[in-house]
């Protein structure tokens, strides 16, 4: 039987209180994104760690979870990202090998454009300058949307913080990364990519 046949999140979260190994459930589900993420920011070395610790914090927590929300995710990215904050050296440390990954998920006209000003190695330096910049929360939030492949909504969930928080943060790293880049055209301020479901329907 596989993960999808046994119920959605929510479901084995509740049933976890009583069943405290079903639980695992959710660990096989997404424990490999966990690991992604935190391997992404931190490097490989310290991932296994933050995965083990944010499944263990959840597994603590999961009376405190709102059960009228069906996908874990971003809850789980959530206590990820904070567990991460206690790993700021290592993450300085592993810039220069996520900000190029990092730049071509977020805007490829943003590299495509600037290649033709910069060399790949000026234009990674400046990126990397530009996002050591970010406040720290505005980082958090770039890197939940590029890596975490969260909707607004569920960065909002993460961060427990307003989606219009999350826009504006999005917005405002995007704009940062443009005129770092050279490429601060209005056009492409627009939003694009995944959207809150519920803006869907306003």
């Amino acid at each position: 039987m596989s993960n999808t046949d046994v119920g959605t999140d929510n479901e084995v979260i509740e049933r976890s209180a009583d069943e405290p190994g079903a639980f695992a459930l959710l660990f096989d589900r997404h424990a490999p994104a966990i690991y992604r993420y935190a391997a992404q920011r931190l490097g490989e070395g310290s991932a296994e760690d933050v995965m083990s610790e944010t499944f263990l914090v959840a597994f603590e927590k999961r009376a405190a979870y709102d059960l009228a929300i069906v996908d874990a995710r971003p809850w789980l990215f959530g206590i990820a990202t904070r567990l991460m904050h206690k790993h700021v050296r290592l993450e300085a440390r592993a810039w220069k090998g996520m900000v190029a990954d990092l730049a071509a998920q977020l805007s490829p006209d943003m590299i495509e454009q600037a290649g033709a000003r910069l060399d790949a190695a000026r234009l990674t330096r400046r990126l990397a300058s530009a996002l050591r910049g970010l406040p720290a929360s505005d980082r958090d939030t770039l890197l939940l949307y590029a890596w975490g492949d969260l909707d607004y909504a569920g960065i909002a969930r993460a961060l427990d913080v307003p989606i219009g928080t999350v826009r504006s943060r999005l917005n405002r790293a995007r704009r940062i990364l443009r005129t770092a880049a050279g490429t601060n055209d209005p056009e492409l301020e627009k939003e694009h990519g995944r959207v809150d479901a519920a803006a869907q329907h306003t």
